[in-house]
């Protein structure tokens, strides 16, 4: 990387054994899930609302937005929290991983043959050594339910 090349923080999470990467600058904060209500009639990726710090906050499960099999039970379910349209939101994430620094250069566009999940809410691609990292659009996530998402 040269001196002057942007560059861009991304917060890492597995879902499903995909790599991801948030932006840093959208994310909050990372929690550990914590009694979870369900909601009624909702989209069936949200996983419901919770109350974090007195901020009401709508978990959205990452693996049914990206039409996966459920994981079952986990003893401590990890969140990535974001803010969209004024609301909080919780991205149900399998595991986070490190802040990586990554030059917006080496950033490509979504490969053909990218699953049409992965698509509909990736911002682009990074090639690691050993694995692709999906940079995750989140408005795009958000989106899915037409402005429809928060609980």
């Amino acid at each position: 990387m040269s001196v002057l090349e942007t560059t861009t923080e991304y917060v890492t999470a597995t879902v499903g054994g995909q790599l991801f990467g948030l932006p840093i600058a959208r994310v909050q904060d990372v929690f550990v899930l914590d009694r979870l209500t369900r909601v009624p009639l909702a989209a069936p990726e949200i996983a419901g609302v919770l109350n974090l710090r007195g901020r009401i906050v709508t978990a959205i499960d990452m693996r049914r937005r990206l039409g996966l099999a459920p994981i079952g039970e986990v003893r401590k379910r990890m969140a990535i929290g974001i803010e969209y349209r004024g609301e909080s939101y919780g991205l149900i994430i399998d595991s986070v991983g490190e802040v990586l620094n990554l030059a917006e250069s080496a950033r490509e566009p979504n490969p053909v043959n990218l699953d049409p999940h992965l698509a509909s809410v990736s911002a682009g691609v990074h090639r690691l050594d050993k694995q692709l990292l999906v940079v995750l659009d989140v408005d795009r996530v958000l989106d899915a339910g037409n402005g429809a998402m928060a609980a």
